[in-house]
């Protein structure tokens, strides 16, 4: 009887609980109904409109009639060479810009975590203060920057007898990587200074009783600890490099680079659309993007999931 007294639910505890489940309901509904509608609704839309496609029948008076074409975009677009020269692209400026961005992410939020950083609240409204901008305010400003004859970056170079031209060639692509590094460093330094502040500080500590320079507590104590957060870091960048759009496009526009209006996939994606009306295939490009920004970041989390099990 005793054990039995006990475990009785006390009055009143039942419908609490059954007030708190009614409400999960009532506070995550609208945040699902904006996701399906603003997430998963044009993912869908997409998908199904690349498997269709505009054609013609007789000279055209009729207009065009909607067909089903299966996989014929698919097929269209990976036998493209401009996309497929667009993805090279992509890739090439993943490999210069992810490492870099990390790496020098990485190294400033070391520096502020330091015990020899002084100033550490000014350094990081320093570095905060680019990602403020929009990127289409960014790569106007390095537009000016890149331009001959308006540059004074260009004009200070050509004193020591350099003569770089920003916006042909192969320099093109790491103008590009300078624009997004510079715009999106400070966001990756926050991200990895706030994981090294849960670092207990007492291990820290230990680390310099111990001897330990800043630098080895640094790279033996600090990264290894922070590494979800670089992850997630690494994640975010290859997504967003992946769909590369704004700084291109801003140099493509002004007429005085080398970029042309199907550069990147987004670009050609945004040229068939809005130019040719090939919104199936401009939808087709988009899907093949968002599959490749998948499987990349499968990728990435599967290699650090099996590196943090070893």
């Amino acid at each position: 009887m005793a054990s039995l007294t006990s475990t009785r639910t006390p009055r009143g505890a039942g419908g609490t609980t059954r007030k708190r489940r009614s409400t999960v309901p009532l506070l995550l509904g609208p945040f699902f109904v904006l996701f399906a509608f603003t997430y998963l609704g044009p993912i869908l839309y997409a998908f199904g409109l690349s498997f269709f496609r505009e054609r013609f029948d007789g000279i055209g008076w009729d207009g065009p009639k909607k067909v089903f074409a299966g996989f014929d975009n698919y097929t269209r677009a990976l036998s493209d060479a401009e996309f497929l020269q667009g993805v090279g692209r992509v890739l090439l400026y993943g490999l210069v810009y992810v490492p870099l961005l990390i790496a020098f992410a990485a190294l400033f939020a070391l520096l502020l975590d330091s015990a020899v950083t002084a100033f550490r609240k000014t350094w990081q409204t320093v570095l905060f203060l680019p990602h403020i901008v929009p990127g289409l305010i960014a790569s106007i400003v390095w537009l000016y920057l890149y331009t001959p004859g308006l540059s004074p970056l260009l004009d200070g170079l050509e004193v020591f007898g350099w003569e770089i031209d920003f916006l042909h060639g192969a320099t093109v692509l790491f103008s590009l990587v300078n624009i997004a590094v510079w715009g999106n460093l400070g966001f990756n330094v926050v991200l990895i200074f706030v994981a090294l502040q849960a670092i207990p500080r007492s291990t820290i500590e230990a680390a310099r009783l111990d001897g330990a320079s800043e630098s080895r507590i640094g790279l033996r104590i600090k990264l290894p600890q922070v590494m979800p957060a670089m992850v997630v870091a690494t994640l975010f960048t290859i997504i967003g490099s992946l769909q590369l759009f704004t700084e291109p496009y801003i140099l493509q526009a002004s007429g005085n680079s080398s970029v042309s209006s199907t550069w990147t996939p987004n670009m050609l994606s945004y040229t068939a659309a809005f130019q040719s009306n090939d919104y199936h295939y401009a939808a087709t490009v988009s899907v093949l993007v968002a599959v490749l920004a998948g499987v990349l970041s499968f990728t990435v989390t599967k290699l650090s999931n099996r590196r943090a099990l070893r």
